[in-house]
């Protein structure tokens, strides 16, 4: 099959202007709205995503076990997804792309017929419920964070039960830092970068009123914690930008 590149199958996507309007918001949600324009929406609101999907397809085509699954957990327009399709377009794999939001499903499904197809698998269902099954690599992007915390232990167990041995799994998270002082302080970097990016300083405000009851950011101590409790045998952090980071778990190889 023939596969159109990136450059020439996506258009330069809508821009973020969501909260620029005169109405107070209500809580955020991942609807037809933000669909249209999440792609400007992340890459302006998270530093370090570039970097970030990049590094996760690097970390997948290398840890990635033939026969085995890959799991884009909360995959929105399917950016890992389709990061990891073109470094491993030479391979057989399998990547099953889950989120619980029909618009951006519906996103991510219109790319994959501008790029001819490709190996992912378009699954619309709550993460919480969907079966993990021999994934030697399973990604959880800006995802857990929307999750009730009362349910992120259960949830990282499923996942760590479905994957191979020595599997990775790769979770990136919006956090909190134990100092206060320090915490402050990359908050107020992190808003002079969103507005660095175009946003204006009630476009942040109204953007973190929506998101302060649905976005409910952890320590790191507290997500190594997590995953140590799941079962995963080491957790290390390989990114952060201010208060967004990125870190590796790796299951027991089994030997």
């Amino acid at each position: 099959m023939t596969h159109a590149s990136p450059a020439n199958a996506m258009k330069k996507p809508p821009r973020d202007n969501l909260y620029a309007c005169n109405m107070m918001p209500g809580d955020f949600v991942f609807d037809e709205k933000v669909a249209a324009v999440f792609e400007d929406m992340i890459h302006r609101s998270v530093p370090g995503y570039t970097t970030i999907i990049a590094m996760t397809a690097r970390l997948a085509e290398t840890c990635f076990q033939p026969g085995s699954r890959i799991y884009d957990l909360g995959c929105s327009l399917g950016a890992a997804s389709l990061a990891i399709a073109s470094r491993m377009r030479d391979r057989t794999c399998e990547i099953v792309a889950v989120d619980n939001s029909r618009p951006m499903l519906d996103g991510l499904e219109e790319r994959l017929a501008a790029l001819g197809g490709g190996p992912v698998e378009c699954r619309h269902e709550d993460i919480r419920e969907c079966i993990v099954e021999n994934a030697s690599v399973v990604i959880l992007n800006f995802t857990l964070q929307f999750i009730s915390p009362a349910d992120r232990d259960r949830l990282l167990r499923r996942i760590h039960d479905g994957m191979t041995a020595g599997g990775i799994f790769i979770l990136s998270e919006k956090i909190v830092l134990n100092d206060p002082r320090l915490n402050e302080l990359y908050i107020e970097m992190y808003h002079q970068f969103k507005q660095d990016m175009g946003y204006s300083e009630m476009e942040v405000s109204r953007k973190r009123a929506a998101l302060e009851r649905v976005l409910l950011p952890e320590t790191l101590a507290v997500h190594k914690a997590r995953l140590a409790r799941a079962g995963f045998e080491s957790v290390e952090q390989w990114f952060q930008c201010f208060n967004f980071a990125s870190m590796v778990a790796c299951k027991r190889d089994g030997r």
